[in-house]
């Protein structure tokens, strides 16, 4: 009998920081079924610790003017991508969110033969919902976080899975509050605040004033309160702040278990949050050109997934001129103080939890992906 190693070949396409972190799960997965697996693609350090050879890095961009001011750099990427692609044939493109960017590359995928496999729907539920028409037609499978979001998918011809979310995947703390303070260097026996102002550079320039001042609010009115802001490992803060703040980084997870209370920048933070079954205050804001632009498009009541999942309002959002320093400041007060009013938000958020009890996305996404490569389990035949 032969033995022969055989060449199996997948591609990733994560455009953002939270897509990236996916990216590198998915890639560890595929890994432990398929350790001869060449995985290359747009990503960061994260996917590069998990061996993926990176082509190009992902794109830190959000909103109008910022994907117009970065439009040279994006379209560069592009082109290395389309590349790449067409010369190392993947047997597999995994496209993760960032739509505007990867249904083109989705449709060289298409005309070169290269199946696709898209992780993580663009939020069609939220705006621009004729683009579901337009994903079943460059896309093979779609798995999606969601539960909502099979609906949108039914009647394209289009395999749509639920697979689950993968933050909540990364959330196993074991730690009690205290034992986590002490690990973050924090007095165990005093309460904790955590402001999350974003992942991206954009967001916590928009945020990180927002922020100080909430910030400022709370030590004057709760002097005895820790105020933690958390932050990724590549994130930094231009605003000088007080040294009553302390600023972590690669420990948002730890800081929220030890909290009463977050306020957080709308996003995937705001899942985590609510899957520890921490009481939060959401807040975002963006250009007022984005804004306006955007808005007559959006066709959802909430933008944090929170609200969005329970189909209430259970946590309080703040947009755009709502999301100043003294509404923060108020709800963040409130959570502290109505004892009724925090109990029902934690009730609601621990029925969260619920919808992705027994999910594992990042081990199914990888058998899809061998579904459609055809790999077989062994790397030997």
């Amino acid at each position: 009998m032969i033995f022969y190693q055989v060449s199996r070949k997948l591609m990733i396409s994560a455009g953002e920081a939270s897509g990236e972190l996916y990216g590198a799960m998915l890639s560890r997965e595929v890994k432990k079924l398929w350790p001869d697996a060449d995985i290359f693609g747009i990503g960061g350090s994260r996917m590069k610790n998990e061996g993926v050879n990176l082509i190009a890095p992902i794109s830190q961009v959000v909103g109008i003017l910022e994907a117009i001011r970065h439009i040279g750099e994006v379209r560069d990427t592009l082109k290395k991508a389309e590349e790449t692609m067409i010369s190392r044939k993947p047997d597999i493109l995994v496209l993760i969110d960032y739509p505007d960017f990867n249904l083109l590359l989705a449709k060289k995928a298409k005309a070169a033969g290269i199946p696709v496999l898209y992780y993580v729907s663009p939020q069609v539920w939220a705006w621009r919902r004729g683009r579901v028409k337009k994903i079943a037609r460059l896309a093979d499978r779609m798995a999606v976080l969601f539960p909502f979001e099979v609906d949108y998918y039914k009647d394209t011809g289009l395999p749509c899975e639920f697979v689950g979310h993968p933050v909540a995947e990364t959330i196993n703390i074991l730690q009690t509050k205290e034992e986590a303070k002490k690990n973050l260097r924090l007095a165990p026996d005093k309460r904790v605040i955590t402001l999350l102002p974003g992942s991206r550079p954009s967001e916590i320039r928009r945020h990180q004033k927002i922020l100080k001042e909430v910030a400022e609010k709370i030590h004057h009115e709760f002097p005895d309160m820790q105020i933690v802001i958390p932050l990724t490992p590549e994130s930094h803060l231009t605003e000088s702040f007080p040294g009553y703040v302390n600023i972590i980084r690669g420990c948002t997870t730890e800081a929220v278990t030890c909290s009463e209370v977050s306020a957080a920048a709308s996003g995937t933070a705001t899942l985590e949050i609510a899957l520890l079954g921490t009481p939060m205050a959401v807040f975002y804001k963006v250009s007022p050109l984005t804004y306006h632009l955007v808005k007559p498009f959006v066709t959802v009541k909430f933008i944090s997934l929170v609200n969005i999942l329970a189909g209430k309002e259970i946590v309080k959002e703040m947009i755009q001129k709502d999301a100043n320093p003294e509404k923060i400041f108020s709800e963040i007060k409130r959570i502290l103080t109505d004892v009724p009013y925090r109990n029902n938000m934690i009730f609601s958020l621990n029925k969260i939890k619920d919808i992705f009890q027994g999910k594992h996305p990042s081990v199914r996404v990888a058998q899809i992906a061998g579904e459609i490569g055809g790999w077989k389990t062994t790397a030997h035949v």
